[in-house]
């Protein structure tokens, strides 16, 4: 039995939580439904962390898995030609990159979920709940199947399976706040623009290349397809601005602040800690892998990239600044970590290649970001739970009333800033170092002035909290134990990420020279 698991890792991770999702959904009345959607989470979070091991001691460096009979076929557009060489249908290749995204997206869902019980009672009707948990495995499930999947269709289905998930699950906010249902509808509005203009471009890939396989797509763009094919860069241009929508990239970035404050907490800290991770790690499959990176910073693209990653650390930090709900503080606070997330993989060197050190502290600061957001919208989620709503004025004297949930916002608003000792400077460190490296004296003032601003919107978070009074009426106490325990998980790994980083740094590190060698 221990051998098929093994034999079958990368399918059980996509089945798992697809089966589970519909069985949840059936069958999860009566509370049932939490207990069936924590053991999937942590099934699959084990499933991820047992093929992210295997990938670590293949001595190919990745992992490959194919379904169907039709592993041998030779595309017909292409059998004419000569040397045209069989490819595999529907391919799971799992790399160090992807293990890296696989494990963080398996391991925050688990994380949230475990914490997810009572928040839920106080944002859902009973009569909803097992459908809420359903969905969230569907979406997951989507999430996985893209970071996992060799076939560029493939993703696209299970882009779709996630993003409409993704929208009833903010919808589900209604409850709370009819805001939520606008907050959905404008999320689906753009998030099917950039579906649509994601699908375009890989019939465009697939016109010029003949398959669907993402590897023999790169093998035939990189060696048979003439340089400046419009074709190709056509699809070039759609792909970079539909994945760039769907990782909320400035200035495609409207949908994510309303998504993250009127949707129920739970669905907050799942989005910001993995959906805009998803989106990314598409966008640098396509980017590094099928493209390459002679192709793509040779182009005008690295540059415009680079300029909105800047843009989007400086819009989102001021943005978040002039808040005053802490769920759309800390959502414009996502759009300039996104930009963070994105500068790393732009920074070339003077032979037009990426520095591995800013494509490491990008790596990094992605499983940072979904680390210590989550525990940040779990502890806005905790004073939701007390408080009934999360603006600024509710902080006062939080220090005092729910000093668990102060320390986690302090601790976590740290690592945000990138204070040493957390994973925010470690990160923020190799993107320094590696735009030193390329001669990017801007980007390093940019990323300084962010830091800067993180410190004054975090303080207007921190400060109500020590100095604010109270207001007068019932004195609220601290959020249940399994409220706030996911926080302070999360808030723990930031800590190990600052000063270890061990199995994690080793998956990195693999991810890197797998980008800064133009892909595996």
């Amino acid at each position: 039995m221990t051998a098929g698991v093994l034999r079958n890792l990368p399918a059980l991770v996509v089945i798992v939580p697809l089966f589970m999702g519909l069985v949840t959904a059936i069958l999860g009345r009566q509370g049932r439904a939490h207990w069936l959607a924590l053991a999937t989470a942590w099934v699959t979070f084990g499933l991820t962390g047992l093929l992210a091991y295997e990938v670590l001691q293949s001595p190919l460096g990745f992992v490959t898995y194919t379904f169907g009979p039709w592993a041998d076929a030779v595309p017909l557009n292409l059998a004419a030609r000569p040397g045209a060489v069989a490819t595999p249908g529907i391919e799971y290749r799992v790399d160090h990159l992807n293990a890296l995204f696989l494990v963080i997206v398996a391991g925050m869902t688990a994380i949230v979920i475990l914490g997810a019980r009572l928040s839920l009672k106080k944002e859902i009707p009973e009569d909803r709940r097992h459908v809420f948990y359903g969905v969230l495995l569907l979406c997951l499930t989507g999430l996985l199947g893209i970071t996992i999947t060799g076939d560029a269709f493939n993703l696209y289905v299970l882009l779709e399976i996630s993003s409409l998930t993704a929208y009833a699950l903010v919808a589900m906010g209604k409850s709370r706040d009819k805001r939520a249902l606008t907050a959905s509808f404008h999320y689906l509005l753009l998030g099917t623009v950039g579906a649509s203009l994601i699908l375009i471009g890989i019939g465009y890939l697939f016109m010029v290349t003949g398959t669907l396989n993402m590897t023999e797509m790169a093998r035939i763009l990189q060696e048979e397809i003439p340089r400046r094919n419009k074709t190709v860069s056509t699809a070039f241009a759609l792909l970079l601005a539909g994945f760039g929508l769907k990782a909320a990239l400035f200035p495609l970035h409207a949908w994510l602040p309303n998504a993250y404050t009127y949707s129920p907490s739970v669905v907050s800290t799942f989005l910001a800690s993995t959906a805009t991770k998803v989106g990314l790690y598409a966008g640098l499959r396509f980017y590094f892998t099928i493209f390459g990176a002679d192709y793509t910073i040779s182009t005008f693209a690295n540059e415009a990239l680079l300029f909105l990653a800047c843009a989007a650390i400086l819009h989102g930090s001021v943005m978040a600044i002039q808040q005053t709900n802490v769920k759309r503080l800390l959502a414009y606070s996502s759009v300039a970590q996104i930009g963070y997330l994105v500068i790393g993989f732009c920074l070339v060197d003077a032979s037009g290649h990426p520095i591995e050190s800013g494509v490491t502290g990008s790596l990094l600061h992605v499983a940072n970001h979904a680390v210590v957001k989550g525990a940040l919208f779990v502890a806005a989620g905790a004073v939701v739970y007390r408080c009934g709503a999360v603006h600024l004025d509710d902080l006062r004297g939080l220090a005092r009333k729910m000093p668990l949930t102060f320390t986690a916002f302090a601790v976590g608003g740290l690592s945000l800033i990138g204070v040493p000792l957390t994973g925010g400077f470690i990160s923020k460190w190799h993107i320094v170092s590696g735009a030193i490296e390329g001669g990017y004296y801007p980007v390093v003032a940019v990323i300084l002035i962010g830091s800067l601003l993180a410190v004054v919107y975090v303080l207007r978070m921190i400060e109500p909290m020590v100095f604010g009074k109270p207001e007068e009426g019932p004195q609220v106490g601290e959020a249940p134990p399994s409220v706030i325990l996911p926080a302070w998980i999360l808030i723990g790994i930031s800590i190990y990420f600052g000063v270890n980083g061990g199995a994690l740094r080793e998956l990195v590190e693999g991810a890197a020279k797998t980008i800064a060698g133009g892909g595996s």
